[in-house]
């Protein structure tokens, strides 16, 4: 086999994703811009090798075990941190801010990776702080997509004010998360740190589970309505990029 085929071997078994997982050989063919006769020698040779099925009545192929056995040993050896930093570098080059991954830690949101800002004034945390699911852009964007009967949980649990502007009454969180959930992101404006804005997104894995949050956060006196929706349209794109790997390699933990 030379590398030329390959490649086009390699090309075809690309051709199978999430969106797309099952072919017919003419429709594959027409998508590739490929003969059907040498395409149908590929799409046979990996039925033979257990990489595709193919189902005897619609006669479209879909992967096999073998490519399945294939993706679960890859899973054990990758790591979601492997895609979310790259990810999240990139987020804080587009924003000019600090960008940070929380996941979910029982009644709190743990700082699981950071992304500093270039800037000389930033907002810093560091990987493994805690902070309440009830105050800040980050947890609470978490909270807002948990149960009602776990929301009541956490602030069973007690509420403390860590500025003038962190909310403490039940019902006006409770609120509040109603109103995050609907809009489907979190700002806040020195809840947990005084001076500091964060805008947050859910992280969600399967079955819309919600997993943890990323946020961009920065100094208040650096942020306004432009620059506030351009950084919701790059955190929408950015965490739409990591719930992918995190589907892909199935996780519900940080690691």
């Amino acid at each position: 086999m030379t590398l030329k085929t390959l490649g086009t071997a390699l090309d075809v078994l690309s051709k199978f994703t999430e969106q797309n997982s099952e072919w017919g050989l003419r429709e594959l063919a027409k998508e590739m811009d490929m003969n059907h006769t040498v395409l149908y020698r590929i799409l046979k040779t990996y039925e033979s090798k257990g990489f595709l099925v193919q189902d005897h009545v619609t006669k479209r192929y879909e992967l096999g075990s073998k490519m399945l056995d294939l993706l679960s040993a890859a899973r054990h050896k990758v790591h979601l941190s492997d895609f979310a930093v790259p990810i999240m570098n990139s987020l804080s080059n587009e924003t000019n801010e600090s960008v940070f991954l929380t996941w979910r830690d029982g009644f709190a949101g743990t700082t699981v990776e950071i992304s500093e800002s270039p800037q000389q004034i930033k907002f810093a945390v560091s990987i493994g702080y805690k902070t309440p699911l009830y105050a800040g852009a980050s947890c609470k964007v978490i909270m807002a997509f948990l149960p009602l009967e776990e929301q009541m949980k956490i602030l069973q649990n007690g509420t403390k004010k860590f500025t003038d502007r962190t909310l403490v009454d039940k019902e006006e969180i409770l609120s509040s998360l109603q109103e995050i959930k609907q809009q489907g992101w979190c700002y806040s404006e020195g809840e947990f740190s005084e001076d500091v804005f964060g805008i947050g997104v859910p992280i969600f894995g399967r079955d819309k589970k919600i997993l943890g949050s990323l946020t961009v956060a920065g100094p208040i006196y650096r942020i306004n309505p432009d620059k506030k929706s351009y950084f919701l349209d790059r955190l929408s794109k950015r965490k739409t990029e990591i719930e992918h790997y995190i589907q892909l390699l199935d996780v519900d933990e940080y690691q």
